[in-house]
């Protein structure tokens, strides 16, 4: 990265509380343009609400945020949003289930939900070229409701891309698919690190270590809204670290690239009378 080039991401003792409730708290965070990151953490850690600041959704309570060089207070969040995309599979919006799925890849263009607009040959060119970057030009013409889940995400995915975004956010893309649809979306992520075409800055949300792309260089591990590691996955993904955070005892392994985390069955009866964390769901 050149060193006259901003962080894609800056957070400085950010901080977000809701009424009497620290959300997050103590936040301090940098990485560099062009990454694929991750925010890492279990359930009702943080990283939804942070994920919302990142996208320019929400306001800290304290601390200072940059994204993309901008700084909040400085910066018009709204014209900021045009260079981030947020794909939230299980958020609270959906995309027009009637659109075929390059009707939906042709909404990334315009920032709707359906699709209201005229499109022209170059738009529907650039739809085909994602849809068959993501694994999906067989199901171009078919309608969105009748994809599976895992196509429906890399659908999303081709969507945000239309628009070539600087950062986009993947608010655990994987929830709820099974190993091939969940594999799938990895795969299409870890390509947009394999190409000649420079990436835009990837940051992955998820609770599961294994759900981490080859291609992941730097871990934000969340703990009841505080940062419990920062840095590299060797550095953050670790089994003493891991264990705390997740509160049971756990085995890392890497292979191929990737980190895959194991609790060993012996270990169960005790878990069933171990408290989780208690901080509310963000």
């Amino acid at each position: 990265m050149p060193t006259d080039q901003p962080p894609a991401l800056r957070l400085t003792n950010v901080g977000l509380r809701r009424g009497e409730t620290w959300i997050l708290r103590d936040l301090n965070w940098q990485i560099p343009q062009g990454v694929c990151a991750a925010i890492l953490g279990p359930n009702g850690s943080g990283k939804s609400t942070l994920t919302r600041i990142l996208a320019c959704h929400y306001w800290p309570t304290e601390g200072e945020s940059s994204v993309l060089g901008a700084n909040f207070g400085d910066a018009n969040l709204l014209d900021l949003r045009k260079s981030i995309r947020l794909v939230q599979p299980t958020g609270p919006y959906d995309i027009d289930a009637e659109l075929t799925a390059r009707e939906v890849v042709l909404t990334g263009f315009f920032g709707t939900l359906g699709l209201y607009d005229a499109t022209d040959t170059g738009m529907v060119a650039e739809a085909d070229r994602l849809l068959l970057q993501v694994g999906l030009p067989h199901v171009a013409d078919h309608v969105y409701a009748t994809l599976s889940s895992g196509e429906k995400v890399r659908n999303l995915i081709a969507r945000a891309l239309v628009r070539e975004p600087r950062l986009l956010l993947l608010d655990e893309p994987t929830a709820g698919l099974d190993l091939l649809a969940r594999e799938q979306v990895l795969a299409t992520v870890q390509a947009l690190f394999e190409t000649d075409q420079a990436p835009p800055t990837v940051v992955f949300i998820t609770h599961h270590v294994e759900e981490l792309p080859p291609a992941t260089s730097h871990v934000l591990l969340l703990d009841q809204g505080r940062a419990a590691a920062i840095g590299t996955p060797a550095q953050v993904l670790q089994n003493d670290i891991l264990s705390r955070v997740y509160r049971c005892p756990v085995e890392v392994r890497l292979e191929g690239g990737r980190r895959y985390v194991q609790v060993h069955p012996t270990a169960w009866r005790d878990l069933l009378h171990r408290p989780g964390p208690r901080e509310p769901r963000t």
